[in-house]
């Protein structure tokens, strides 16, 4: 399919650089009937029934950027990516080509590390100085939030460290917030328990493959990152329950989705505990098996979450949806506004 189906004009000047405040006062434009309307992300409890089960994405986002110097001098940038060893992470670091195997780079005055590896598609391996605990402290103390670089040129400030995390953060993995979960407050989720609607959680550590545009021009060729996911035996279970209840399995977020959708296809359309990558690749024609609804935020233009989003509600509907929350100045992308959509 080319990729050139999923692209839009969108205004620079609708790309959210803040958050709505409060996180609920965001706009919200439904879709989840047969026409397109103009709400709230504070109205959820009213546009769910209850009975349905609301399933959120529970990673925590590291602060995974880490700014330093070489030994032999010139800074650095590394992008955490994920953990290999107790010492040792898998990163992107800026410039790569000039870091051969043992160079040397410090990080502050508290934290250093060694190239102890370099990968095909460029990204490195590194030693750290310390192990454990005591290394996820260190980069907890030197990291910086690792914004896309839509918004403010990824530079963050003190105020992202809470505005880039959700409310239901748990498990520290990720190097990009679910952002979907940033819309909610302790008051959205104590009406939507008032209104009969359950809460579940699943994890999913979004890589810095989020960040990467499609370089190709048909899907086909498209190599998608995989990422760390699981679906607790709690979930699993409540997941069950609702379907035989008669409710609805209501994704918040792509993460969400994609896990769900991972499971089920390895199952059959069964949704047992599971854990493990999922790499899961969705255009439309993709039959979907686990998820009914999808809150979810407004992409990038020929981003595999514009495909994901296409495939589940029709590309012409999103494409005129988009087109109608351009017009509507909806803010867009991490920051921004959502829209909430039937299969």
């Amino acid at each position: 399919m080319r990729v050139d189906l999923f692209d839009f004009e969108l205004p620079a000047e609708l790309i959210a650089q803040r958050p709505a405040e409060p996180r609920d006062a965001a706009r919200l434009l439904d879709l989840s009937g047969p026409g397109v309307v103009d709400r709230e992300v504070r109205d959820l409890p009213s546009l769910l029934r209850a009975g349905d089960l609301l399933i959120v994405n529970d990673t925590r986002v590291l602060p995974a950027r880490l700014r330093g110097r070489r030994e032999s001098g010139g800074r650095v940038e590394a992008l955490l990516l994920r953990p290999l060893t107790a010492d040792r992470w898998h990163a992107f670091v800026k410039p790569a080509k000039r870091l051969a195997v043992g160079a040397r780079l410090a990080f502050g005055d508290a934290l250093s590390a060694t190239v102890g590896g370099q990968r095909p598609d460029g990204s490195l391996e590194l030693v750290f100085d310390r192990a454990g605990d005591a290394l996820r402290t260190a980069i907890e103390q030197t990291g910086a939030v690792p914004l896309p670089p839509y918004i403010r040129g990824g530079t963050a400030d003190a105020r992202d460290l809470a505005d880039y995390q959700t409310m239901f953060a748990q498990h520290e993995g990720s190097v990009a917030a679910p952002t979907a979960g940033l819309h909610f407050t302790p008051a959205l989720m104590g009406a939507l328990s008032a209104a009969g609607i359950r809460r579940a959680a699943i994890t999913l550590h979004v890589g810095a493959g989020t960040f990467q545009p499609v370089r190709v021009e048909d899907t086909d060729a498209h190599v998608m990152h995989s990422e760390w996911a699981e679906l607790s035996p709690a979930t699993a279970r409540a997941i069950a329950d609702t379907r035989a209840a008669g409710g609805r399995v209501v994704a918040v977020g792509t993460t969400v989705l994609r896990v769900l959708e991972s499971v089920a296809r390895l199952h059959d359309g069964a949704l047992p505990a599971w854990q493990g990558e999922t790499d899961l690749f969705i255009v439309p024609g993709f039959r979907f098996r686990a998820v009914d609804l999808l809150l979810t935020n407004f992409h990038l233009p020929r981003s595999t979450l514009f495909m994901l989003v296409s495939a589940f509600a029709g590309p012409e509907r999103m494409k005129a949806a988009y087109a109608h929350a351009v017009a509507a100045r909806y803010r867009f992308y991490s920051y921004g506004d959502c829209c909430l959509l039937a299969r």
